[in-house]
């Protein structure tokens, strides 16, 4: 008898072994209750568990807030989301298992259009057209009517009345500019500016508003690291769309154009793209894409925007019917090197060097002096004298810019106003006719803002070439726009009535000095 009390007990002892792991199984509820308590390891509980968290700790439920829950499935909580996802659990709510853009999508993608750009190009004349001779018997036979070239871009509506901001690369030359929506629309548009130095251009739509927009971003907010989207056209496909982050911020020596401050993206950006909208992950617009690194042709995960403040402010000119102008300075710039930054005491190579100063300007009036070095702008440091100038360009003509100058071992503050460049002497446009090597030029005398205009030495003076016609004589010996006339003959140019009583000279042969890209060039004409 005992026998069998025994074995009975046993079994019973064996069976519970077996059914308390069993009932102890994550998920089950033995096992949120009991795991705290024999367990050493943190018990990982879902949104829903909230309801049993605040009674194990006694406190009085309140049940789970599925506001939460619905939150958590926009993109700007995207963020949130992907700190959750990295911890050591899988996807548990149906917000972390689909993390999706296309919310952001659907409110930003109708702002971005395409952007088709046509314009007449010269068709090939006929190799009789110029003889004497032959010209009167083949001279027009073979000439074929222009014809039409066509470009494709993006461009973002940043203004619901139909203004649009695209790459002036897209519309340079352009006779005729339309826009297509993603849902078919087209519309004729007019430029109503555009610069080439900064690669911008604002076009006006043709139609009645109100039209979708995408607002316009603070840029300097932007870390690299951040997560962005681009909209655009790559390859005339039609509208795309590409996610990525900010790779690097404040690029220079990018070789797209004159402007030295771009944001670098591994976002794939193509042909096509040009003018095609940056995105942040709240819908605003960051950047105007622009450019690639690539030796295919394609993208290779290395793209340049034009950051949003310099699109700001770009439109803020020609919404108010000007022309964009970058400020005058008065003051020419150069990069800290590691031998001066030692000299000078500072900790690393940063800052702009003041390398020159011109008489009566801004820079003189604030006090900057040749050799100072201008550390800060605005309270943002300035790493070279690309993004200096990035700071001048975004404030404005009309604005000031807070500075501050290491000067004399001492740290100092001041203030440098904006202001437009003086055209002082007028420019006095004249074209040279005649039978000379300038015929077909038309001249400029040089002020400060003719230099700026032809991206020159503020202080360069003489006379400088603003237009070469095709096939003229000009053109034939070789003169370009932004050459400097500096002698014709022995005789120096001062200016452009100079220039033309000079060339109206009756000389056997003909001998000129020209300055280019800062290399002075002798050509011979006999």
């Amino acid at each position: 008898m005992k026998l069998k009390i025994l074995a009975i007990v046993s079994l019973l002892l064996l069976g519970t072994a077996f059914a308390i792991p069993a009932a102890l199984t994550e998920g089950t509820a033995l096992h949120h209750l009991l795991a705290p308590i024999v367990s050493q390891e943190p018990v990982r509980l879902t949104p829903g568990d909230e309801l049993l968290r605040q009674e194990l700790r006694g406190e009085p439920a309140t049940g789970w807030d599925e506001s939460r829950a619905v939150g958590l499935q926009s993109v700007s909580d995207g963020v949130r989301v992907a700190e959750a996802l990295a911890q050591d659990r899988v996807p548990e709510t149906a917000a972390e298992i689909k993390l999706s853009f296309a919310p952001l999508v659907k409110k930003t993608a109708p702002a971005v259009v395409n952007v088709y750009a046509a314009r007449k190009v010269a068709a090939r004349r006929s190799p009789f057209a110029d003889d004497p001779f032959f010209g009167q018997f083949f001279g027009n036979r073979f000439d074929n009517p222009p014809r039409m070239e066509q470009s494709l871009g993006s461009g973002v509506i940043v203004d619901s009345s139909g203004l649009v901001v695209t790459n002036n690369h897209v519309v340079e030359g352009a006779d005729e500019v339309k826009v297509a929506f993603a849902d078919g629309r087209e519309f004729e548009t007019k430029v109503v500016s555009k610069d080439a130095t900064v690669d911008l251009a604002v076009l006006k739509i043709d139609g009645n508003g109100p039209f979708p927009t995408v607002p316009i971003a603070d840029s300097d907010d932007l870390e690299t690291g951040d997560l962005v989207l681009a909209i655009g056209n790559p390859f005339g496909i039609g509208q795309t769309v590409t996610n990525g982050i900010v790779s690097a911020l404040a690029r220079n020596h990018v070789g797209v154009n004159d402007f030295g401050f771009f944001i670098q993206t591994d976002a794939a950006i193509n042909p096509g793209n040009s003018g095609g909208a940056l995105i942040d992950m709240s819908g605003r617009l960051v950047g105007v894409n622009t450019a690639i690194f690539s030796r295919s042709g394609g993208s290779n995960g290395i793209g340049f925007a034009i950051p949003s403040n310099m699109v700001a402010t770009f439109v803020r000119t020609a919404e108010n019917g000007g022309r964009y102008e970058r400020p005058f300075i008065g003051a020419d710039f150069a990069p800290v090197t590691a031998d001066i930054a030692e000299a000078l005491g500072l900790p690393r190579p940063t800052g702009a060097l003041v390398r020159s100063i011109y008489p009566d300007g801004p820079a003189a009036k604030a006090g900057l002096k040749v050799g100072d070095v201008v550390l800060k702008a605005d309270g943002k440091e300035t790493a070279n004298p690309d993004a200096l100038n990035y700071r001048f360009a975004t404030r404005g003509i009309g604005q000031s810019v807070d500075l501050a100058v290491l000067s004399a071992d001492e740290t100092e503050d001041l203030t440098l106003p904006l202001e437009q460049a003086p055209e002082t002497p007028p420019r006095d446009e004249r074209t040279i006719d005649g039978r000379n090597p300038f015929a077909g030029a038309t001249v400029y005398n040089l002020s400060p803002r003719i230099a700026g205009e032809f991206q020159l030495p503020q202080d360069a003076t003489g006379v400088v070439v603003a237009k070469v016609a095709p096939r003229s004589l000009a053109a034939r010996f070789g003169l370009q726009p932004g050459d400097i006339l500096l002698e014709v003959n022995g005789e120096g140019v001062d200016s452009t009535k100079s220039l033309v009583a000079i060339a109206g000279e009756d000389y056997r042969g003909w001998q000129f000095d020209i300055e280019r890209g800062g290399r002075r060039l002798t050509q011979v004409v006999r």
